[in-house]
């Protein structure tokens, strides 16, 4: 039985047919959603400069950027669960998306994670998102349907 979805979302088209895809499935199975957005820093720190000699004052305002443009995103689609009576939480996380998304499946011990096929990702011509690809081929005990553009 499912009663628990873990959905990762970060705004793209097919992660909001996902949230869509799992709203329907918890409507069907009286299961809770978990939507979870994951800033992933490797995506705006540059490795060409260190650490060291990287200002801050260039990435705090870029990480709290995202990370408000993630609670917004979050909290539309919670507000879509209420709006189709399920019960939904939300989660942003930090660092690499495949590893905080599998941590948190196991952390909230969901029954199933619903994944759009492709976010918003450099590259476009991928046949699969980089990320669906990791969570799929990660070894773990999740079922995973993923939910086509």
């Amino acid at each position: 039985m499912i009663s628990k979805i873990l959905v990762p979302t970060d705004g793209s088209g097919t992660s909001q047919k996902a949230v869509d895809f799992a709203i329907g499935l918890a409507k069907q199975t009286d299961a809770s959603i978990i939507l979870i957005s994951v800033i992933d820093q490797s995506a705006y720190i540059a490795t060409a400069i260190s650490a060291e000699a990287a200002p801050t004052h260039l990435i705090e305002p870029i990480g709290e950027y995202l990370r408000t443009a993630a609670e917004a995103l979050l909290e539309e689609g919670k507000k879509l669960c209420k709006k189709n009576g399920i019960h939904a939480t939300k989660i942003i996380s930090t660092g690499h998306p495949v590893e905080e998304i599998i941590n948190e499946a196991e952390k909230a011990n969901v029954d199933i994670i619903v994944i759009g096929s492709h976010g918003r990702s450099a590259i476009a011509s991928a046949v699969l998102g980089s990320v669906t690809f990791g969570i799929i081929h990660k070894e773990s005990r999740f079922p995973v349907l993923v939910v086509r553009r």
